[in-house]
């Protein structure tokens, strides 16, 4: 009978975040004992062909180890479910675009699990599925999830899920919003991952209980995860979403000269006392937000917030911001085109549709001249590029 495994934690997929988690869960990839293994998006090309490529490239201040891929290279969830090979926690940290579709894996495991009579709140064999890819969409995807659910109920490939079942299900979906960064450079057998510092990720979401018993098995693993005391899976979103913004979008913007010149920034560089008041005004719009949508409520003190968001930001400053890294990569291969990461997209697009929607047009103007701003400094940087390479 299949089960989750115990104390074994997938990472969904072998991405540039996913190989940095991968990285530190075993010790730099010195203890790899089958604990901790990567999953396939279902149909992916890419993760196919790095399961059969036989190894995988990481490259760290010690030069550059070639890990075999053998037992940590594992097929999609289904076929995990059928050899028995579920673990007991999946970080899920493609794209996040790419997230609707895993979601639909998840409810297509659900399926199966029904079809194999193992669907029992009491000893149902789903992982923790730990939401990691960075973006402000929590809940929008948890309700995109519910109805898929209700969708699978009516068309009888699961039985009824209320009141009992639903709960346990969902319960299991938390979100972890993490400062942990890596890149990865070239493609194919070529690739080459670099982890990032070891940094912290907060649990948000679900039970209290499921958020602590999550992170002890992460943090047994060597990784560096705390569970968010109140369980609130978009405040952590939108206090992440200061430090996202005011490192890899104000950032960019100083990384990027009028003449489309580059220069990599720690952030360090970008938090200096010349850069104090476009950070605060940039908090301050988030957390405006944040109250129109309940996010923060009448106790809580921007003031307090933006000590708060300045601590980590000093914490972590010899950090390259990831998205920093992301433009600096393809600035060298002279690929770069004028185009928001989707670090960017998903944390800016949801902020001025938040804004609006609340009638907070100050801060919706805001958001959309900051996304200007970026989108013209990259403008300047890919042209340059493009001079460079002629």
């Amino acid at each position: 009978m299949a089960s989750a495994k115990a104390g074994r934690v997938g990472i969904l997929p072998a991405g540039a975040l996913g190989v940095s988690f991968f990285y530190h869960l075993t010790r730099h990839a010195r203890q790899i004992d089958g604990g901790v293994y990567f999953l396939e998006r279902a149909g992916s090309a890419s993760g196919k062909a790095l399961r059969e490529g036989g190894q995988i490239a990481i490259a760290d201040e010690d030069g550059l180890h070639h890990v075999p891929t053998e037992g940590i290279f594992k097929p999609d969830l289904l076929a995990c479910y059928e050899d028995n090979s579920l673990p007991d926690a999946v970080l899920v940290c493609p794209n996040p675009d790419q997230l609707t579709g895993v979601m639909g894996n998840l409810v297509e495991l659900l399926e199966r699990i029904y079809q194999k009579g193992q669907l029992e709140p009491a000893a149902l064999p789903f992982p923790l599925v730990v939401l990691s890819s960075n973006g402000i969409y929590y809940q929008r995807l948890r309700l995109w999830f519910v109805e898929k659910l209700e969708e699978s109920v009516l068309f009888g490939r699961l039985p009824e899920l209320w009141p009992d079942l639903m709960g346990v299900i969902v319960g299991r979906l938390l979100r972890g919003v993490t400062l942990q960064s890596g890149i990865r450079e070239g493609s194919g057998s070529a690739t080459v991952y670099r982890p990032g510092p070891r940094a912290i990720t907060q649990i948000g979401g679900g039970s209290e209980t499921l958020r602590r018993r999550c992170c002890e098995t992460l943090q047994e693993r060597g990784g560096w995860f705390e569970p968010k005391a109140d369980g609130s899976a978009t405040r952590l979103e939108f206090d992440k979403a200061m430090l996202n913004l005011s490192t890899n979008a104000l950032g960019q913007r100083y990384a990027i000269d009028d003449s489309g010149r580059l220069t990599v920034l720690a952030i360090r560089d970008m938090i200096g006392p010349e850069r104090q008041a476009a950070i605060r005004d940039l908090f301050w719009h988030v957390f405006q937000v944040g109250l129109a949508v309940k996010v923060y409520g009448p106790e809580d003190r921007f003031e307090e917030i933006c000590t708060q968001c300045m601590k980590s930001l000093h914490w972590h400053e010899s950090h390259i911001p990831s998205s920093l890294q992301w433009v600096a990569l393809r600035y060298r291969q002279g690929t770069l085109e004028p185009a928001l990461s989707p670090t960017e997209a998903w944390l800016l697009d949801p902020l001025i549709r938040f804004a609006y929607g609340a009638g907070l047009d100050d801060s919706a103007q805001y958001f959309e001249d900051l996304k200007r701003s970026l989108l013209h400094k990259l403008e300047l940087a890919a042209r340059a590029c493009r001079d460079r390479t002629r």
